[in-house]
């Protein structure tokens, strides 16, 4: 089976960023996505790219960038749209927050889109997929040449538990703290085919491993495959999912920096010749789960025999390694603001420190909100002095 792959002009920008549609009164999801893309048709209806989509749930919009090269410049696409959303949502008596799932809301309550292919996955999957009433960030980076994708998701599949506990924001699951920095990471890796990607040796075995996927059944498409790391062959990029909800503009710029280094570093390394490293497997998928459950506090493995690391002291030394990168990229002060997380907290502790402080799980609610509304963290006396 042969999939093309459309090599991108060097390392290119593409955001996609899951917000959550919360009523203005009650603080819960409200299932109006319809109704708010209905009317912004301007950009709901962009052909095969708009720039607002439907997601599975109704309680969630999907804002997408156009191919950008900078991540100003994608911050600068989705602050555009955001502004045309929140009109659009004000006038419903809604308002916009995201986070990797909503404290409050039960997933019993979500009302799916009217898409034939959501249809078709709740049919397919039934309580998996019925339950996902979460949000997440994917960020996609241009590769230049196919034969560097495979190498790149491999050596991506390191940074699995970074990616996750810079951006984990979903402790709460229906109102109940589940004990995780992320219950998201739980919740939508039960899918059969998400998870840590597959580590293959190149694209051929990439191309044969698709085939086998789609004779035995088990997928119908390609994009059916939502790994936490995969190519799209169609855009030419790496797709990095892992992230959770990001509340802020200001982290969701990190993230994009972050992807944007990491790639840009694996595809120069390639074109000096170096062989790209490899995680075992069972490396990767262990390292998520202690991301999943302890956050930026999980001590991950750091090599094949063993070896491990606190994450907090890996980050801080990625960071480091990524800021000649990032500083000719143009990204070098949003990759600083994972100092910030580290400083101030990711947001499930910023979410646990309202609980701390004799807060409600509704304030939390009110903290995302201020968040993405403000682009800061946000504490609980700021939240009580709102009368929020």
């Amino acid at each position: 089976m042969a999939i093309d792959f459309n090599p991108s002009r060097g390392a290119t920008l593409g955001v996609e960023w899951e917000l959550q549609l919360v009523d203005a009164e009650t603080r819960y999801l409200r299932q109006d996505a319809r109704e708010v893309l209905a009317a912004l048709p301007s950009l709901s209806e962009g052909g095969d790219n708009p720039k607002i989509r439907h997601e599975l749930m109704e309680s969630t919009v999907e804002i997408v960038t156009d191919i950008c090269h900078t991540v100003g410049q994608a911050k600068d696409d989705l602050a555009a749209t955001i502004a045309e959303l929140r009109t659009a949502a004000a006038a419903r008596g809604l308002t916009l927050a995201c986070t990797g799932t909503h404290p409050i809301s039960d997933w019993r309550d979500a009302v799916m889109a009217p898409i034939q292919r959501y249809a078709e996955l709740i049919e397919q999957m039934q309580w998996l997929a019925r339950r996902i009433q979460t949000f997440g960030v994917h960020v996609h980076v241009g590769v230049t040449d196919v034969n560097k994708a495979i190498p790149i998701v491999n050596a991506l599949s390191a940074y699995l538990p970074h990616f996750l506990a810079l951006t984990a924001s979903s402790p709460y699951w229906s109102g109940n703290d589940t004990g995780l920095a992320s219950s998201r990471a739980v919740v939508f890796g039960q899918l059969p085919t998400a998870g840590p990607p597959h580590l293959l040796d190149d694209w051929a075995a990439f191309e044969d491993y698709m085939d086998t996927l789609l004779r035995a059944g088990t997928i119908r498409s390609i994009k059916e495959v939502w790994w936490d790391i995969r190519p799209h062959p169609d855009f030419g990029t790496v797709e990095i999912r892992m992230f959770d909800g990001i509340p802020t503009m200001r982290e969701l710029g990190m993230a994009a920096a972050l992807c944007q280094s990491l790639v840009t570093l694996f595809e120069q390394q390639l074109d000096r010749g170096y062989t790209l490293p490899r995680p075992a497997a069972w490396v990767v998928r262990d390292n998520k789960w202690r991301a999943t459950r302890y956050g930026l506090d999980a001590i991950v493995i750091t090599d094949d025999a063993g070896g491990t690391a606190p994450l907090r002291d890996d980050i801080y030394e990625l960071i480091r390694e990524l800021e000649p990168v990032a500083d000719r990229l143009g990204c070098s002060e949003e990759l600083k603001v994972a100092g910030e997380v580290l400083e101030y907290g990711a947001p499930y502790e910023r979410q646990r420190a309202i609980r701390a402080e004799g807060g409600t799980v509704s304030d939390m609610v009110d903290a995302a909100i201020k968040e993405f509304e403000q682009d800061r963290f946000v504490t609980l006396g700021e939240v009580a002095d709102a009368g929020g």
